[in-house]
């Protein structure tokens, strides 16, 4: 069965290039543009795993993190962003995901830190 990935970006180009890449990796890829769409689409369907952008409309990316790992604890997240500040990048490893990765990146970077981490969960069950 394909894994599911949420990816919340609100950049139409990374979007793109992210739903390209995922799906030619195999992934089922949903795709929202702002953390309330996300936060919605959480309370109904259940993801595998979870990219998402810090700067977001709406909901602030690291709200959805806290919502995401009150309600869905298990699902892991990495985190897409331009950030490089040292306390931006620990501060969300301090909230609990499981990557982070600096735009711009390379989609092979992505995809290899996709299967790394859907590969932890798996073997931890």
């Amino acid at each position: 069965m394909k894994k599911k990935i949420l990816v919340i970006e609100d950049n139409p180009m990374v979007i793109k290039s992210l739903e390209f890449k995922l799906n030619k990796e195999g992934y089922d890829v949903y795709l929202t543009a702002d953390g309330r769409e996300a936060m919605d689409k959480l309370k109904t369907e259940t993801f595998d795993l979870v990219l998402t952008d810090l700067m977001l409309p709406f909901v602030s990316g690291s709200q959805l993190i806290a919502f995401i790992k009150g309600e869905h604890p298990q699902v892991p997240i990495i985190v897409l962003s331009t950030a490089t500040q040292e306390d931006i990048i620990t501060d969300a490893f301090t909230m609990g995901v499981d990557d982070f990765i600096t735009k711009p990146f390379s989609p092979n970077e992505l995809a290899l830190r996709v299967k790394r981490t859907l590969g932890k969960i798996k073997n931890s069950n």
